[in-house]
């Protein structure tokens, strides 16, 4: 089987973890070897958590510049940052509901416009599929659920080698069971705006 990369990039506390491990349950549920990776930096300050995740015989979780056939942000700036693991064929999926920085707002810092963002990753992408991720998470029900909503839009594009049963099959096991329902209507709706914006 091919090799698949997939980096997610968020900000601590969005869920990327979560969202990981129900990648890795649903990897195992389809019989994918998968290995993961995380690093988390100020997580619970709100820096960035990032996820490296190879589906298929690699050897090793470590996915160098240039080699993500997937980049996930669950916040556009830190889907920006993390640009330097992308090359000419990845495709990005963005939320664009930013969360500014502390340094944004103490008034040191300026938050890069989104238009320019967008412009930015499109240039050196295949494929940019950006909307608002959180706006979606509160109208399935819970603002949390952003995580979900992305994990929806990613197993859309078909990069990755999961079935959308099986992704469901892993929110059922892995999420608690009290947002099971809301985590699967919010999965739904990602899926249906990467069908959007392809």
């Amino acid at each position: 089987m091919d090799t698949k990369r997939l980096i997610i990039v968020a900000v601590g506390g969005q869920g990327n973890l979560l969202a990981s491990k129900v990648i890795g349950e649903a990897a195992l549920l389809s019989g994918v070897p998968v290995r993961m990776s995380e690093i988390h930096g100020m997580a619970q300050r709100g820096g960035v958590v990032e996820s490296a995740i190879v589906f298929g015989d690699a050897k090793s979780t470590i996915i160098s510049d240039g080699e993500a056939d997937l980049l996930v942000g669950f916040e556009p700036a830190e889907a920006l940052r993390a640009l330097n693991k992308c090359n000419a064929a990845t495709t990005v999926i963005t939320n664009l509901s930013p969360l500014s920085p502390f340094t944004v707002a103490i008034g040191k810092g300026v938050y890069p416009r989104l238009s320019r963002i967008q412009e930015l990753i499109r240039a050196k992408t295949e494929k940019l599929i950006a909307f608002d991720a959180t706006a979606l998470a509160r109208e399935a029900g819970n603002v949390m659920a952003v995580n979900m909503v992305l994990l929806g839009a990613m197993t859309r594009t078909g990069i990755l080698p999961l079935a959308a049963d099986k992704v469901k099959e892993a929110i059922r096991t892995r999420t608690k069971k009290a947002f099971v329902e809301v985590n699967l209507k919010a999965f739904e709706m990602g899926f249906e705006a990467a069908e959007k914006g392809e």
